[in-house]
């Protein structure tokens, strides 16, 4: 089970920490994700992780800007975001599939968290 948490209203270059803790985790060959959609818009891929390496990927969108990360003890996913934008105003959901690389299609997630909303004023 996913929960995910840290959204909320933020201006314009500020900055939130989103976090996701994944209950009842035991398997490291896992991958997790963050996704976002925004109203009217399909779901999009932002970041992702192999849980067993740290290996990461990031949308282009979110390069530089955005950086994801885990906490083994704690069975915790976060996700850094800075310099935000309006244009990051979103749901966003994380993520878990067993595998280990990090796709950026939702099709290959099984395992969704309720999404938290980050709304970014200009």
């Amino acid at each position: 089970q996913l929960q995910a948490s840290g959204g909320g209203l933020v201006q314009a270059g500020g900055s939130l920490r989103l976090s996701c803790v994944a209950s009842g985790r035991t398997n490291n060959n896992i991958r997790m994700a963050w996704f976002r959609q925004a109203p009217g818009k399909e779901r999009e891929f932002v970041a992702g992780i192999r849980w067993s390496g740290g290996n990461t990927g990031y949308a282009n969108s979110v390069k530089g800007r955005f950086t994801i990360s885990k906490d083994s003890a704690k069975n915790t996913v976060y996700l850094q975001m800075n310099s935000l934008k309006p244009e990051d105003t979103a749901v966003y959901y994380c993520a878990l599939s067993e595998g280990s690389t990090v796709h950026t299609t939702a099709d290959w997630y099984n395992n969704w968290g309720q999404g938290t909303l980050v709304t970014v004023s200009s």
